[in-house]
């Protein structure tokens, strides 16, 4: 008994590998099922795929039943039957013109859906009433660059991570890329769009209701493909108008002490790659100038592509590390709150992940793309270990919560 066990999971091993595979694709929660969409460019995708899986379920099932009833009806029943030929069919002229036929109709009718559907998804929306967004991707976040008043330059918002936009309107989308190629999606919304480096390729998104709508770089572009998160954030028209208006808001400087001094190490260790949009000089009150300039010749350069993202309104945002960390902690109380999470102390304290936010600062090279104790080169991606001290780490969490 104990030597057909092993036969016996072989026998069974198929099967188990199939119900496996079909129970990982049973969820009640698939935030990017492209099964469910959102918006109307999602169920423009969806009204085909429908109507599509629908024929080839018939076809399945049609072509697996007569393989079937073949295999059974013409088995052979003793080995003397094992020479013997079924009746032969060939030269059946209704039979053969009928299955040449039949199968490109059916390829006609999904190639014609198929055009049309993409001849739909492909029009462009009104410029001057969608939202224009410039979207790049590199190793291994996403930064979302708003042209807000419609003069072509996308530099009036500049925002990492999360993509907000209005609920009910047409978003234009401009993708492109820093580094390799990456591929941007957000499955209830609309289709996937590659980035690629010297290129701009346009995607036009709207989402139905507010809401966070998650999506993923699906295309491999290094060690941390799979961390490159995306998170679109529909809000309402009033809330979008308020949005953009604090996002605009330049810099302010600190007033606490362990901001202030937060202030100084972000100045003298991070603006190599980071910026802050009219961010002074904290030693030189009286004559303010761009910290940008002041460091931007820093020995350490660990960005490839020359950019990291703008942290100007760092704390406006519910994910950070190119959406593999969330900022804000992910409780009903704290969700409720929205992209205000961060505007009172108390929402800072009750809802601010304060343990992955310091785990970055420690060791960023440690948390995303690299492994801990590697040495960062002039060609590494990310973020280096500048191997602060605890209290240089505290006082840097309490200057980036100033950045509201």
């Amino acid at each position: 008994m104990s030597g057909q066990s092993p036969k016996r999971l072989l026998t069974l091993a198929p099967a188990l590998a199939a119900l496996m595979v079909f129970a990982a694709a049973c969820s009640a929660k698939a935030p990017q099922t492209t099964l469910k969409p959102k918006g109307p460019k999602a169920e423009t995708i969806n009204n085909l795929i429908n109507p599509i899986f629908a024929v080839a379920a018939v076809v399945f099932v049609l072509i697996l039943g007569g393989a079937l009833f073949v295999a059974i009806k013409f088995r052979a029943k003793d080995d003397d039957d094992f020479d013997a030929f079924p009746e032969q069919v060939h030269g059946n002229f209704k039979l053969e013109i009928g299955w040449t036929i039949l199968p490109a109709v059916i390829l006609g009718l999904v190639g014609m859906l198929t055009v049309v559907t993409i001849f739909d998804l492909a029009r462009k929306p009104d410029p001057k009433t969608a939202i224009q967004v410039e979207v790049y991707g590199q190793q291994w976040w996403w930064e979302y660059r708003y042209d807000v008043n419609h003069d072509g330059k996308y530099d009036e918002i500049i925002t990492a991570n999360d993509l907000v936009i209005p609920a009910g309107k047409e978003i234009s989308l401009h993708i492109k890329a820093r580094d390799v190629i990456h591929s941007w999606w957000a499955p209830a919304l609309n289709g996937k769009k590659d980035a690629v480096p010297g290129r701009t390729h346009p995607l036009t998104i709207q989402a139905d209701k507010p809401g966070e709508y998650i999506g993923q770089c699906t295309e491999f572009c290094g060690l941390s493909h799979a961390e490159m998160r995306i998170k679109v954030v529909a809000i309402t028209d009033q809330e979008f108008t308020s949005w953009t208006i604090e996002q605009q808001k330049p810099f302010a400087n600190p007033t606490a002490e362990a901001a202030v001094r937060g202030w100084s190490a972000f100045a003298g260790q991070c603006t190599t790659c980071h910026r802050i949009n009219a961010m002074t000089d904290p030693g030189s009150a009286k004559n303010p100038v761009d910290a940008a300039k002041i460091y931007k010749y820093r020995s350490v350069v660990n960005q490839v592509s020359g950019a990291a993202p703008n942290l100007t309104h760092f704390m406006s945002r519910d994910m950070f590390a190119g959406g593999k960390f969330n900022l804000r902690k992910n409780t009903p109380a704290c969700n409720k709150l929205g992209y205000d999470w961060a505007k009172t102390k108390d929402g800072i304290k009750d809802c601010l992940n304060r343990t992955d936010l310091e785990a970055w600062l420690r060791n960023s090279p440690a948390q995303k793309a690299m492994k801990p104790g590697a040495v960062p080169s002039t060609m590494s991606r990310g973020m280096p270990n500048f191997n602060l001290t605890e209290d240089q780490i505290d006082d840097l969490v309490a200057f980036l919560t100033t950045l509201k």
